[in-house]
């Protein structure tokens, strides 16, 4: 599968949020890729290059003219957006990836306890390979293009008005992928 035949169905060449989705996306893809290459245990390589080019694939479904989407939904349904997409090509280990990125992962409490629109069903990254793309994504900003890592600090604090569980989820995959070189 050449998730660029996906990503040429949904985004025009050229585009601001085509540039968005694909540098943003080469960013997550290499650190992921980079990442797994240090453990022990197998990784589908195949799959993570695919997957993390895809993770995203939903946003221009959202709102967010930060980054150039002009859809009608709210940004944190990015997620499950691109889930429901990729599973309609036919790809539903690639859409749970989708549906599992966001934040450190999102628990059933989370998206009740914060009302948040989406399925009231726990988003974790459940396989090593969603968990290593779930992971390197927040290294990467979509506002900041091109800019490198942001420091293990840096997304801790970003992703501390999430709650503690969230910076615990975040903390776990840290520890067991370490940092970004």
């Amino acid at each position: 599968m050449d998730p660029y035949e996906i990503i040429n169905r949904y985004y025009p060449d050229p585009s601001p949020l085509r540039d968005v989705l694909v540098i943003h996306s080469r960013q997550v893809t290499q650190l992921a890729l980079t990442l797994a290459r240090r453990l022990s245990e197998p990784v589908d390589m195949d799959f993570v290059a695919q997957a993390a080019m895809l993770h995203d694939i939903g946003i221009y479904l959202t709102d967010a003219p930060g980054i150039h989407c002009h859809g009608t939904e709210p940004y944190i349904r990015h997620g499950i957006l691109g889930s429901q997409l990729l599973t309609r090509l036919g790809y539903p280990r690639h859409a749970l990836v989708c549906e599992r990125h966001t934040g450190a992962g999102l628990s059933l409490d989370d998206i009740i306890s914060q009302n948040l629109p989406l399925p009231h069903r726990p988003m974790l990254p459940v396989s090593l390979e969603e968990q290593l793309i779930c992971y390197a994504d927040k290294f990467f900003s979509k506002t900041h293009l091109g800019e490198p890592p942001r420091s293990l600090d840096r997304v801790r604090k970003s992703l501390s008005r999430f709650g503690s569980d969230t910076i615990t989820r975040f903390q776990t995959l840290a520890d067991r992928f370490g940092t970004p070189d």
